[in-house]
């Protein structure tokens, strides 16, 4: 959602004509979210609705996946095609978690380049302890002349001191607020989530 001039691999590699392996592409993608890798990997995995129907196969209804980055970064308007909840996100998040998308090496693999994401560093992280470790993905719009941003997100699972995983997703969606404000609802909100459940646990224990 950012215009398509964003990617640390096109500014790597600016002359192109470059082999990456896929766990190289996904890299740039999840961890730095890189655009043109999205771009990429839309066109090997065959485009938009073929993912958009992997994803409702999972069960996870509330989702729509109808344009590519490339795409997106046309049109203002063409990104609000591409839509979820929190709630959907969140359900993707506990599935992933409990192994039930991707193999068992697909699986450690995306929750390692989710643990080194990159962007978004105000967002979820914001304001946990540091060291906590937190396997996330980022979502940035560009701001239309109105001033008005589209999407500030942050999904992913955070892991508690006693090991327990939760996972969290925050939309700031067509705000006014400048981008410090828009991470510091998502780092408020997180915070006071790993409050609640740091205070639960010390009231009641590690089950």
């Amino acid at each position: 959602m950012l215009p398509n001039t964003w990617s640390p691999l096109r500014d790597k590699y600016p002359n192109g004509n470059i082999e990456l392996t896929l766990s190289d592409l996904l890299s740039y993608t999840v961890s730095h979210s890189d655009n043109n890798g999205c771009n990429i990997l839309f066109e090997l995995m065959g485009g938009t609705k073929k993912i958009d129907t992997v994803i409702h196969n999972l069960g996870i209804k509330d989702v729509s996946i109808q344009a590519t980055e490339k795409e997106m970064s046309k049109s203002w308007n063409v990104q609000f095609g591409n839509w979820t909840t929190p709630l959907a996100a969140i359900d993707l998040l506990k599935k992933f978690n409990n192994g039930e998308v991707l193999t068992k090496k697909s699986t450690d693999f995306l929750w390692r380049i989710m643990t080194e994401t990159s962007t978004g560093k105000n967002r979820i992280k914001g304001k946990l302890p540091m060291g906590t470790v937190v396997a996330h993905k980022t979502g940035t719009s560009g701001t239309n002349a109105h001033g008005v941003t589209a999407a500030i997100n942050d999904i992913g699972i955070i892991v508690l001191p006693n090991g327990k995983h939760v996972a969290i997703s925050v939309f700031v969606v067509n705000s006014k607020e400048k981008t410090d404000v828009n991470e510091k609802i998502i780092a408020d909100i997180t915070k006071a989530t790993w409050d609640y459940y740091i205070k639960l646990f010390s009231i009641h224990g590690t089950p």
